[in-house]
C-alpha cells in the first residue's frame, strides 16, 4: 500500500503509529537504542533545519551545526551515563567559538549572519534533544518510563488538539502565526494531556501525579508554543512545511517543534523540583 494513495488523515494516522512504534521500542529496549533513535532524529532535524535556510537563500555553515549539533548530543548523553565527567561539557564553548575564526576564513560579506543562523539551528535543535537525556537518567540508571510518559503527554496534547479543534474549533488562538490553531483545539489537547498523566503516575512510574500534572502543563503551555514558534520561523523564510519525509505530518520539525520547546523547561523542573 502506498502512503501517497490515501488521503491526509491516513497518512497521518498510519505514520503516527508507525513513528510512535518506533520510539516506544527504541525507548524501551535499552539505552543504545533510545540514542540511536534520538541521534537519528537530531540528526535529520538538523538537516532538515539547514535545507530550508538554504532554500531561503539566508546562508548557514550547515557541515559545523550539523557536527556541532551531533558532539553536542552525544556528549550529554556520555556525561549523563557518566562514561565522561560533567567537566566535559566546557568543550561546548570553544567548539561553538571555533565558528568564529573559520567565518574569518570564508569572502562573505555576512559573516555574522552566516554565524547567528548556524547557531539558531544548534541552540534550538541539538540542546533540548541533548538534555532529554537527563531524563531517562534522572534516577542514575537508565530508565525509560519518564522520558515514554513525556512523549505520551506530547502525542495527548497534540491528539486531543486535533480532534477538538477539527471538531469543535471556532475561535482562533493566533491567527497571525497559525490560522489553524484554535481556543477549543488547545484545550482539548489541554484535558487529553492531563488524563493521560494520571495514567502514567498510576500505571507507569513511581514518579509523584504531582510530578506529571506539572509536566502535563509544561507541555500544554510550551509544547502548544513550540508549534507556534516552528511556525513562525517557516512564514519568515515564506515555507509551508518543514518537510516530507512523515506522510501527513510533514517535516521533523513539524512533529518535534512542541518537544523542542518543552525540553529546556521540563528538565530545569524535573532537576530541580522533583
Amino acid at each position: 500500500m502506498k502512503l501517497n494513495k490515501l488521503n491526509n488523515l491516513q497518512q497521518r494516522i498510519i505514520a503516527g503509529l508507525i513513528g510512535a512504534a518506533i520510539l516506544i521500542s527504541g525507548t524501551v529496549i535499552s539505552e543504545w537504542t533510545y540514542f540511536l533513535v534520538f541521534f537519528a532524529i537530531t540528526l535529520l532535524s538538523l538537516i532538515e533545519f539547514f535545507q530550508l535556510l538554504k532554500k531561503s537563500s539566508l546562508r548557514a555553515n550547515s557541515g559545523f551545526g550539523i557536527t556541532a549539533g551531533l558532539f553536542i548530543y552525544i556528549l550529554f548523553f556520555l556525561v549523563e551515563k557518566e562514561i565522561v565527567d560533567f567537566q566535559f561539557l566546557y568543550l561546548i564553548f570553544p567548539l561553538l567559538f571555533l565558528l568564529f575564526i573559520i567565518e574569518l576564513f570564508k569572502e562573505q560579506t555576512t559573516p555574522f549572519a552566516t554565524i547567528g543562523y548556524t547557531f539558531l539551528g544548534i541552540i534550538y535543535i541539538a540542546i533540548p534533544f541533548g538534555l532529554l537525556h537527563t531524563t531517562v537518567y534522572l534516577f542514575s540508571t537508565y530508565s525509560w518510563q519518564i522520558i515514554l510518559g513525556i512523549l505520551l503527554l506530547l502525542w495527548g496534547n497534540d491528539i486531543g488538539g486535533y480532534i477538538a479543534g477539527k471538531t469543535m474549533g471556532r475561535h482562533k488562538l493566533f491567527q497571525r502565526i497559525s490560522p489553524k490553531k484554535t481556543w477549543e483545539g488547545s484545550i482539548g489537547g489541554g484535558i487529553l494531556s492531563l488524563l493521560v498523566a494520571f495514567a502514567i503516575s498510576t500505571f507507569m512510574t513511581d514518579l509523584h501525579l504531582i510530578n506529571w500534572i506539572v509536566i502535563a502543563f509544561i507541555i500544554i503551555v510550551f509544547g502548544s508554543y513550540g508549534d507556534l514558534v516552528e511556525s513562525s520561523f517557516k512564514r519568515s523564510i515564506s515555507i509551508k512545511d518543514s518537510g516530507g519525509l512523515i506522510p501527513g505530518h510533514g517535516g521533523f520539525l513539524d512533529r518535534f517543534d512542541g518537544l523542542l520547546l518543552a525540553s529546556p523547561f521540563i528538565i530545569s523542573y524535573l532537576k530541580l523540583f522533583a
